[in-house]
């Protein structure tokens, strides 16, 4: 099972030190595939006001250090066609955001790197559509064939679920996406954004944690390929995605149970 977790965005070394040890013990589970998220820049944030990150220089450094200190696999986002190949050097996951999954000069750089490709759905967007992200990667990879999950596989191509709008600023999610975005490629199910609720009338988006387990416990018993979870050791004084993230403790007793599901499950 392949587990994404880590802080929204790089706060501090110490901050990322703080969580990354925090998760160690999950790299000693055989049946976890795990790879530690945080990212260097936000740069979609409700206001300009708010914290973006150290940016792309000073967080890759950051991200170097936890790699060679604890040894994980590296995930972050990149949201220019330039950051493609400087990202790829450190992060074994190139991840490209929600809102810019069809940019297609974005993709095209990302495959051009040897890094997994991690693209998430547009909360706009029907599952079905995110076939034609994935035959971008495909393509620019020299695989001029039908998408599907064994070729996006072997190709390192992953699509994430990260819910859909519903109104204006909230998101449900629809658990036949999964099984439609399967036919495709793996499927990870980022179950902290899904309970976001963007921009919803202030200067920030909100969120409601108290449902990710739920959500997750029903991704698992649909058969996601794994999960993504934003997590800190204190939600409250996040400086993003606050209200969605879960705590550390919460995520340690929550992982047993989705692998109880997915082993009923599948």
């Amino acid at each position: 099972m392949i587990i994404i977790a880590g802080p929204c965005v790089i706060e501090s070394r110490e901050n990322v030190f703080t969580i990354a040890k925090s998760l160690s013990e999950f790299v000693k589970e055989p049946w976890i595939e795990f790879y530690f998220k945080a990212s260097f820049d936000k740069a979609n944030r409700t206001s300009i006001e708010s914290y973006r990150g150290p940016g792309l220089e000073e967080g890759l450094k950051i991200l170097q250090e936890v790699k060679k200190e604890f040894g994980y696999k590296i995930l972050t986002d990149i949201h220019e066609s330039y950051q493609a190949k400087p990202v790829s050097e450190v992060a074994d996951v190139l991840q490209i955001p929600a809102f810019l999954c069809r940019q297609t000069d974005l993709l095209v750089a990302a495959a051009k790197t040897n890094a997994i490709i991690n693209i998430k759905k547009g909360q706009f967007l029907a599952p079905e559509a995110m076939k034609h992200s994935v035959t971008k990667v495909l393509k620019t990879r020299g695989i001029d064939k039908e998408p599907n999950y064994e070729i996006s596989k072997k190709a390192k191509v992953w699509l994430t679920e990260r819910g859909s709008t519903f109104g204006y600023g909230n998101l449900v999610v629809d658990m036949r996406s999964f099984v439609i975005m399967k036919e495709v490629a793996p499927v990870i199910f980022d179950a902290t954004h899904s309970v976001q609720m963007p921009a919803s009338g202030s200067s920030s988006s909100g969120g409601d944690s108290r449902f990710v387990p739920y959500l997750a416990k029903g991704a698992a018993a649909v058969g996601v390929d794994g999960f993504f979870f934003e997590t800190h050791f204190n939600p409250s004084i996040a400086l993003s995605d606050g209200p969605n993230m879960i705590k550390l403790e919460q995520l340690k007793s929550l992982l047993p149970k989705l692998k109880a599901i997915a082993e009923i499950a599948n």
